[in-house]
């Protein structure tokens, strides 16, 4: 008779090899119930470990895996930064890897990582895989391979995950240029499918709300593309529909390079007529004229905090001990420059 596999038990219960492997290892995130159903049957079928499979998890590579969407955009490298510094002070050396936001890539890149036998793998997810597409990502932690989820997450991996409060981070945005005199705030976005997106308009209406006012669809754009050509025309067409607009909060510093631009076309003056609040930080924001307010997101920060969880997580493996998933979210920062009214400042 063949030896009993996970894959016997897994189908025996209909539950996933993933619960079966955390359910014999004690791990925190699996119900009591369930551990114990898991072990009662691995008891009477005699499972036993494949000590093969046990011994390659313990002669670790020391290696990681990073899959990110893009290395140009300065959010993601700065995340790569610290991640690989933090990594290198630990002898762990990093492969990284680009998905380009493409999700048949992303399952490529998965499955090399996989075969490359890394001890974690760090992912920003691709827009797909955030929403839909996630049988690769499980495939992950079905290999008893460490994950960390960073930026772009999602609730239904379980994994530890860093991230900031995006929906917090568009509501002190809004609220500073509502406190500040703006009474008829653009909404200037991205995709309103991805959800780092959808979480920074939340915060926009949140602010909104707060002041008594009501969200008006006019003035709400997604620019699809998400770069500073389509930024320019929708604001341009937007403000030109909408003389009464006295602010812009951008999702991004890119798309609000693309407001400035349609602004600076009408003839408005910034912050006079209309004041701009950017999105990330990035670095070319304090260099423009006139120099971007923006949210400062602490994207070296994000990364080292994702090394430091995930050698954790491999540490209590290795003794046997409940590995217990974490999510961090990271606080963000209001750099208030020339394109506000900045009387009052915002905290918090």
């Amino acid at each position: 008779m063949s030896p009993v596999t996970l894959k016997d038990l897994a189908r025996r219960l209909g539950v996933s090899v993933t619960t079966v492997s955390k359910a014999l290892k004690d791990y925190a995130d699996i119900g009591k119930e369930t551990k114990e159903q898991v072990k009662k049957l691995a008891q009477e079928l005699n499972y036993q470990p494949n000590i093969h499979a046990v011994n390659l998890r313990v002669q670790k590579s020391k290696t990681f895996g990073v899959i990110i969407p893009k290395i140009e955009h300065y959010f993601f490298a700065n995340v790569l930064n610290g991640i690989i510094s933090e990594a290198e002070k630990n002898g762990y050396i990093v492969i990284t890897l680009f998905s380009d936001d493409n999700v048949e890539l992303e399952k490529q890149q998965v499955n090399l990582l996989i075969n490359k036998r890394v001890d974690g793998i760090f992912m920003v997810l691709s827009h797909q895989s955030q929403l839909h597409e996630q049988s690769h990502i499980m495939n992950i932690l079905a290999h008893n391979i460490s994950l960390v989820l960073l930026d772009r997450t999602s609730s239904a991996i379980p994994c530890s995950k860093v991230l900031i409060d995006e929906q917090k981070a568009g509501y002190k945005a809004t609220k500073h240029l509502l406190s500040n005199g703006a009474k008829h705030i653009m909404y200037l976005g991205g995709s309103k499918w991805q959800l780092n997106y959808r979480k920074r308009f939340n915060g926009y209406i949140q602010a909104l709300h707060e002041f008594g006012i009501m969200e008006d669809e006019r003035i709400v754009r997604h620019c699809q593309a998400n770069n500073i050509n389509e930024a320019q025309v929708q604001t341009l067409a937007t403000l030109k529909e909408n003389p009464q607009i006295d602010a812009i909060f951008a999702s991004t510093d890119f798309l609000a390079f693309g407001a400035i631009k349609a602004i600076h076309q009408i003839g408005k003056s910034i912050p006079k007529d209309i004041s701009v609040f950017g999105f990330s930080n990035w670095f070319m924001t304090e260099h423009l004229e006139p120099s971007i307010s923006t949210i400062q997101q602490p994207s070296t920060i994000m990364g080292h905090k994702a090394v430091e969880l995930m050698i954790d997580e491999i540490a209590n493996e290795e003794k046997r001990l409940p590995v217990k998933q974490q999510t961090i979210l990271l606080p963000t920062e209001l750099i208030l420059r020339q394109s506000t009214k900045n009387d009052i400042h915002i905290d918090g």
